[in-house]
């Protein structure tokens, strides 16, 4: 026989899958809030007590905070510049009608100018993400 074919080493026996002295698979998961049973504890429960993680959780609160209003403000902004390239297009109908290249302007616009201001976004919120990072990352360490 092969050495596959017998059953030990690839797949064959449950017992080959399953030794008798391993424990047993447990699922760990976390408890869901506002689910009848479920333990409710403060952050600062679940950690170690002292102040240190009580600082360490102010900390990581306020860096979420941060990045989440960085991403609104961003993604706010990329929006209403989008919808305003598209009111121009909209709203100047000589735009389709005259060419540079054998393109219409309109197409000239949006192809030159919803993929610079995408990367330039996308750019200066890597920066002010990494940014907000460093000093969490600053502020962290002195605790």
């Amino acid at each position: 026989m092969s050495e596959l074919g017998d059953g030990e080493a690839g797949g064959g026996g449950a017992a080959a899958q399953h030794p008798t002295n391993a424990p047993a698979r447990v699922r760990v998961t976390a408890p869901r809030a506002g689910v009848a049973g479920a333990p409710t504890r403060p952050l600062t429960q679940l950690s170690p007590v002292g102040p240190t993680s009580d600082i360490a959780g102010v900390y990581v609160r306020s860096l979420i905070r941060s990045q989440l209003r960085l991403a609104v403000v961003f993604a706010a902004g990329f929006v209403a510049a989008t919808v305003l390239f598209v009111l121009v297009i909209v709203l100047v109908p000589g735009l389709d009608s005259s060419y540079v290249f054998g393109v219409p302007a309109s197409w000239l616009l949006l192809g030159g100018g919803i993929y610079p201001l995408t990367i330039t976004v996308a750019a200066l919120y890597v920066r002010v993400a990494s940014r907000n990072e460093a000093r969490y990352r600053s502020l962290a360490e002195d605790a």
